[in-house]
């Protein structure tokens, strides 16, 4: 009887680890990401006047989600809100609404396929919805290319111009730290550019530091540019940081992690060509003497 009893309790604590683990393989990752404009300004070498940064936009937070499946994952802005489908099937009060902005591509979202490590990116342009085929990489252009300054006079030498494309160099650390219960490994990716401002060449060094985990299985980062390996669960810039707050094992349904069907095919290199024409009308569109435009490129 005591064999019966133990051989019993034996099976159903299989199968009770066995169910944890296969729990485990699907739920939702809150990231919390925060910009100081002021601090990406100093960053990217600008030098900014108290009266100018008093009329920058203060230092701002947007809520993102990361949902994963054992196969596939999506990740896209948030706002909380009531969810009356039980968030996917599995309790948590944390309803997912899907932020869009037309214009200059906007916030978007991204869904990941674990099997092939393809990535694809979602977002509205000029009123039509787009999906680009793209992928998880370390951006050769700079953890900061997305801030830039030009516009108006191009004679104007007050003004920061990158001369080249920097310099990408990524250091392995052995730091570590826990983050969501995770173990997590310190890349640091150390940018140097050259640029001129007042006809001086100047090389400005940024440090962008990445904490990521193999802990949970598949590839991720909350910024596709920025990884090297694993699952990022924070990446911290001077005056911009993304960073993993919360995590909730739950049932996520497929549909959630799968791209839409009803977007339209867009290359890379048909993005950049409707980017750039954009730009140009935009320049050509402006008052004369404009003054001191500032142009904010897309992620």
């Amino acid at each position: 009887m005591n064999k019966i009893t133990f051989a019993l309790l034996g099976f159903l604590s299989i199968v009770s680890v066995a169910h944890a683990q296969k729990k485990k393989t699907s739920g939702a990752i809150q990231f919390e990401n925060t910009i100081d404009p002021a601090a990406m300004a100093s960053a990217n070498g600008i030098q900014l006047t108290d009266q100018m940064k008093a009329r920058m936009p203060s230092s701002s937070k947007t809520n993102f989600e990361l949902l994963f499946t054992a196969t596939n994952a999506s990740y896209m802005p948030v706002e909380e809100t009531e969810d009356s489908n039980g968030a996917g099937g599995g309790g948590g009060g944390m309803g997912r609404m899907m932020m869009r902005f037309g214009g200059g591509g906007g916030n978007r979202e991204y869904y990941y396929n674990f099997a092939d490590k393809s990535l694809t990116e979602v977002f509205d342009l000029n009123d039509t919805t787009y999906y680009m085929p793209s992928k998880l990489t370390l951006s050769t252009s700079g953890p900061i290319s997305s801030f830039r300054t030009g516009g108006g006079n191009s004679n104007d030498t007050t003004r920061a111009k990158i001369a080249q494309a920097p310099k990408i160099e990524v250091v392995k650390t052995d730091s570590t730290k826990q983050i969501l219960g995770f173990n997590c490994q310190q890349a640091i990716v150390r940018s140097t550019r050259a640029i001129k401002i007042l006809d001086m060449d100047k090389n400005v060094v940024e440090e962008t530091k990445i904490w990521y985990t193999n802990d949970l299985g598949f590839d991720f980062s909350p910024n596709p540019n920025m990884w090297t390996e694993g699952a990022v669960l924070a990446i911290e810039g001077r005056g911009n940081s993304s960073i993993a707050k919360s995590i909730e094992y739950r049932n996520v349904s497929g549909k959630d992690v799968t791209a839409p069907k009803k977007a339209k095919l867009i290359t890379p290199e048909e993005y950049k060509t409707k980017m750039e024409n954009m730009m140009k009308r935009f320049r050509q569109n402006r008052p004369a003497g404009g003054g001191q435009g500032r142009a904010f490129g897309i992620n």
